[in-house]
């Protein structure tokens, strides 16, 4: 994997660049939609492809680990050829994953003990053994295995996990260097920053991983319940320590303005299911503001969902049809809302990247931030 920057704003951290792996290149910033399941969800490929142009894509190590399993992805030759999806594809270790079902996991030296949401069968995931599996879905960027504290964990707690996710992250750099990729390409591996909201903790987390050298790092364990300036402080924090060069990936972030506020301290990479799960419950973002599908107010409602817009559903369905399927509980809703969404996320960062190549990008940040959390 190599990384370039392009051009950089001159008034903020912010800048553009371009990420090539095995399976394409990818200018940033750039969104990731998440494939949880080896699927977008309710989103077609050739939507995703022919419609928003997405790049890279999202898998779920946890998930895909447990269905539809290694034996079969192995066999297809991993998520790629599983799924018919030629692009990038990045996969995050399952830390999350397992970090949300405190319930039926303990966490080791060894790694984490834990219990499928499934069928309750028991499993282990150590930092060795994320990456095989990782090897096995093949996809061009993975992750290093790492524990998500919570955003109100106390010190002393965050600063012993901080430790144990950096203990993980150098085992599993060390096995990712001794092993091969399957599928004749190869892979990149990504170390992850952690320290919850204390900017010692994540200083020196981000030292450890900066001092690996590895051809990117993310930024793992924020909005997980914290403020969002206390999000915005530890991204600041964490930039000046992760090297420069290499693209910095944040974890699970976010609303628009979040992503906007990320990019401005240089941010490269972003991922978020919100798009997708909120857009099946009804809740657009556009470029004016959010709006709440299921309200009265766009029952007679005949413009286009967003005029001028990212894609061909802002311009094929109104306002009012939308609400109508909504109200109605048919699936069709739940679909071009999905695709509208992300396709909105998709132009946000394309357009960020032409304001920061141009020059604008701060002025525009502040006026865009204000439209995109609006509510209409």
């Amino acid at each position: 994997m190599d990384f370039e920057i392009v051009s950089r704003d001159h008034q903020t951290s912010a800048r553009a660049g371009k990420i090539t792996t095995a399976h394409g290149e990818i200018e940033t910033p750039v969104f990731m939609p998440v494939g949880t399941a080896a699927t977008v969800k309710c989103v077609h490929r050739r939507e995703l492809e022919d419609d928003i142009d997405a790049r890279i894509i999202l898998g779920n190590t946890y998930h895909l680990y447990l269905r539809p399993g290694l034996e079969i992805l192995e066999k297809a030759g991993g998520l790629h050829g599983f799924s018919g999806w030629n692009r990038a594809l990045l996969t995050d270790s399952g830390g999350f994953q397992v970090f949300s079902l405190s319930s039926i996991r303990k966490l080791k030296e060894e790694g984490v003990h834990f219990r499928s949401h499934i069928d309750g069968s028991k499993h282990l995931f150590t930092p060795e053994n994320v990456v095989d599996t990782q090897r096995i879905i093949g996809a061009d960027i993975i992750m290093a295995l790492d524990e998500c504290t919570p955003g109100d964990a106390d010190y002393n707690y965050a600063r012993k996990s901080m430790e144990l996710t950096v203990r993980w992250m150098k085992r599993g750099w060390e096995h990712f260097r001794n092993t091969t990729p399957r599928y004749g390409y190869e892979q990149a591996f990504f170390p992850i920053v952690q320290g919850c909201v204390y900017p010692e903790l994540r200083r020196q987390s981000a030292e450890e991983a900066a001092a690996l050298g590895a051809p990117g790092n993310a930024i793992g364990g924020l909005s997980v319940g914290e403020p969002a300036e206390k999000m915005y402080e530890m991204i600041e924090v964490v930039n000046e320590v992760l090297p420069d060069d290499k693209p910095r990936y944040l974890m699970g972030v976010g609303t628009p303005a979040n992503i906007l506020e990320g990019i401005e301290r240089g941010i490269d990479m972003f991922d978020c299911v919100m798009p997708t799960r909120n857009g099946r419950n009804g809740m657009l973002f556009t470029r004016n503001g959010i709006m709440n599908m299921r309200n009265k107010k766009w029952e007679s409602d005949y413009t286009p969902i967003e005029e001028g817009g990212a894609s061909f559903v802002d311009t094929q369905y109104s306002k009012a049809y939308l609400r109508h399927l909504f109200v109605s509980g048919e699936f069709l809703a739940m679909q071009i809302a999905s695709l509208h969404n992300l396709a909105f996320y998709l132009w946000l960062v394309r357009e960020a990247r032409k304001q920061i190549i141009a020059g604008t990008f701060k002025q525009w940040k502040i006026q865009m931030t204000e439209r995109v959390t609006a509510r209409l």
